[in-house]
């Protein structure tokens, strides 16, 4: 349902670092107000809109679902006549669920899993087993058309978002590189050209959380010129306590905002100008020996405390020209993002390894685009007709790292050292032509036929050396360029309008590449190729109230990217191919509105993937093992409610997700069970005011999500960290 919560917040100070039972107490004495301020009968409310914009009293059109409009094929399509798996997670979804960053929304989509760190530039998704390192992903974040080159820059603050799309299977025809386990596209909401419109909100909670956002937008010139604008501060102590010093470990305290001019000089012509920034000053790290925190979660003891700052910016040019029988594309991105982890390496109470790790990287990307016009397809004949589009796509990117390993006397050498490893520089360039053409026959049948060429220039300056020098440095300057093409044909049945059958066939690729940092002679990884093979139907039901979207697929992978720990330097991870992997599973997705005001949803995934038959990593035979990270299953069920109660609109919403057993290596050596979510909010929606009650993690499961191989300073053999624990938070404000 469809129901902004836009606030006016309350600016509660911050408390960083104190001692847990403190940070227990500032959430619970606000209670009792909020509560007078939720009571319905202080809220103006206005009735409530439904998704489909209808009358009220049209019983119909309000039990019916609404039309999910998508881009994942780069034009507006509906989500139910796509030959694609895609999951959309709609702004009305954003806001009843209180999803503020990409991650929160992926329980929605099947055979989706993330590993989100407490440092917030780690957050690695994975497609039915497919995924990699955080600077070669297979898995490619798109904000408003820009791809993010580095996950470094995609677990940032969502705001003003319209929708999310989590496109599952190669997409390598039309969007090239790094996306050959499917992508993510998040669009922004365009600022309005005709009334100001806004607000300001502020949640509070346990672990000292507080924070404000918000945000406006309206017309500077009627139906030419609008702005839009929008924020968000957030804090929050750690989940994790430092038993050596009582401080909590990974806290938490960022500043977001985005500004964006929205041009329409005619009928034919629109422009915008979108800037982003984030700005995070977060805590350390909260690993510890996975063994240690299944007897004591939470717990770490270590003698000292860094933390892990990032800085973001992104500027995104959009021009689109739609009139007459070919519509034009621009859409131009420059991203650069600078982040610094000071970390206790060891882990331990010892004084023993630090690390000072500072990494920075610019991309820009150009897209031109052009297309058969919305509505204008050309006629082939009198049942049969033609959308077709075609593009060129050219980047650069330059990423450095240098990362400081800081050594007590006699670790290494009897006195203190510091090693450089890597001091290295990534230098990137690439174009793409890509097109597709559709031809649509009796209007019941598509058949879409794309392919995409590829070519990459890659050069890298790697560096390691000591100070004060124990050993001459090393230094190596590679070089060398990739080139590929990827087709994709697939075929859509409509065997009634509302029910379709598809079936697709598409190549993925992903370049080679260099590490910044890894063992010598590991320098250099190879391409990586997969075929996709995927089936399904698509159908609504019971007039509209109902829809239901299963899947199954195959995918065959071959010389498979993975990213491993470096046997020679602590907490350091380098690509290497690894071998072949097959991954086949099935996917169902339902949506169903049983009343006005009440929706259902449930997704199922299942996802078995192995490595194939001479698949090597780190010298080890891992044929038929797992692929790590990724749970046998993911179940996700829910219910919101709307409902009108005197002058005010209340909203109540229930998710739980389930995710299956998964390991947390290639070799297979330790795991996690399977585990359980579950997600509460009520709210309060009035004409001017808005409350809300959000609990996560409802009933406090203790799991480990993230787990790597540590032998060196780790009894059980691997460091890891806890998923968040219970949070409350409610939050107050007003709009306009």
């Amino acid at each position: 349902m469809s129901h902004m919560f836009l606030s006016w917040k309350v600016l509660i100070p911050a408390v960083a670092r104190r001692p847990r039972a403190a940070q227990r107490q500032i959430f619970w004495p606000a209670g009792p107000a909020l509560a007078i301020f939720l009571s319905p009968g202080l809220v103006s409310a206005q009735p409530p809109d439904t998704s489909t914009g209808a009358p009220q009293d049209d019983s119909t059109i309000r039990f019916r679902l609404p039309t999910v409009t998508v881009t994942a094929q780069k034009e507006p399509e509906d989500k139910q006549k796509l030959p694609v798996s895609v999951t959309a997670v709609s702004k009305e979804t954003i806001e009843g669920a209180a999803i503020h960053i990409v991650s929160d929304a992926a329980i929605y989509a099947p055979n989706t899993f993330f590993t989100d760190w407490s440092a917030r530039k780690l957050s690695n998704a994975r497609f039915r087993g497919i995924s990699s390192s955080p600077n070669n992903p297979g898995i490619t974040t798109y904000i408003d058309g820009v791809p993010q080159l580095s996950t470094n820059s995609t677990s940032i603050e969502l705001l003003d978002v319209e929708q999310i799309e989590f496109v599952r299977g190669p997409q390598s025809a039309l969007f090239g590189r790094n996306t050959l386990g499917g992508l993510i596209n998040v669009a922004t909401t365009r600022p309005s050209l005709s009334a100001w419109a806004g607000g300001l909100s502020a949640p509070f909670g346990n672990y000292g959380s507080w924070g404000i956002r918000g945000g406006a937008s309206g017309p500077l010139i009627a139906n030419k010129l609008s702005l839009g604008v929008a924020f968000a501060q957030l804090d929050r102590d750690g989940f994790t306590v430092n038993d050596v010093t009582g401080n909590d470990i990974d806290y938490r305290s960022g500043f977001s905002g985005k500004a964006q001019l929205l041009w329409v000089p005619n009928n034919a012509w629109e422009g915008r100008l979108i800037f982003t920034g984030e700005r995070d000053r977060d805590g350390d790290y909260s690993l510890n020996d996975v063994a240690a925190l299944r007897a004591n979660p939470f717990h770490a003891a270590r003698d000292f405390e860094g933390h892990t700052d990032r800085d973001v910016l992104g500027t995104t040019i959009l021009v689109r020209r739609a009139s007459g029988p070919i519509a034009f594309s621009s859409t131009t991105g420059f991203v650069n993002w600078k982040t610094q982890d000071v970390t206790d390496l060891d882990y331990t109470p010892r004084p023993l390894i630090t690390r000072d790790n500072t990494e920075e990287d610019f991309q820009f990307t150009q897209e031109f685009r052009i297309a058969s016009a919305d509505n204008v397809p050309v006629r082939l004949t009198d049942s049969a007709r033609l959308r077709w589009q075609s593009g060129l796509f050219l980047f650069t990117q330059s990423y450095t790292q240098d990362a400081i390993n800081n050594f007590a006397p006699f670790l290494v050498a009897p006195f203190a050292l510091s090693q450089h490893s890597p001091r290295s520089a990534l230098d990137d360039f690439g174009l793409g032509l890509f097109g597709q053409a559709t031809a649509t026959l009796h209007d019941r049948w598509d058949i879409s036929v794309g392919a995409r060429f590829d070519y990459e220039d890659k050069s890298a300056t790697l560096e390691t050396f000591y100070e004060p020098p124990i050993s001459p440095p090393t230094r190596v300057d590679p070089q060398k360029n990739f080139a590929n093409v990827s087709p994709q044909v697939s075929t859509a049945f409509r065997v009634h309008p509302d029910k379709t059958l598809y079936a697709t066939v598409g190549r993925g690729y992903k370049a080679g590449g260099f590490n910044s940092a890894s063992p010598p002679g590991s320098e250099a990884y190879g391409e990586e190729f997969t075929w996709n093979y995927e089936g399904g139907v698509k159908a609504l039901w019971a007039n509209g109230r109902l829809s239901t979207n299963a899947t199954a697929f195959y995918i065959d992978w071959d010389d498979l990217q993975l990213n491993i720990p470096n046997p020679a330097v602590p907490a350091q991870f380098f690509i290497a191919n690894v071998g072949g992997a097959v991954s086949k599973g099935i996917e169902f997705e339902l949506g169903a509105r049983a009343a006005p005001g009440v929706d259902l949803f449930a997704a199922v995934g299942y996802t078995h993937a192995r490595f194939s038959a001479g698949s090597v990593s780190s010298g080890v035979n891992v044929e038929g093992n797992k692929i790590p990270n990724t749970p046998d299953y993911t179940v996700s069920a829910g219910v919101q409610y709307s409902k009108e109660l005197g002058r005010a609109t209340i909203q109540g919403r229930a998710d739980a997700v389930f995710y299956g057993a998964f390991q947390y290596n290639d070799q297979n050596s330790l795991g996690q069970d399977a585990y359980s979510l579950v997600n509460l909010r009520l709210g309060v929606t009035g004409r001017f005011l808005v409350g809300e009650l959000l609990i996560r993690n409802a009933f406090d499961t203790q799991y480990i999500p993230l787990a790597f191989a540590y032998p060196s300073f780790a009894p059980s053999g691997f460091m890891g960290e806890m998923g968040a624990p219970r949070t409350v938070s409610v939050r107050a404000g007003i709009r306009f």
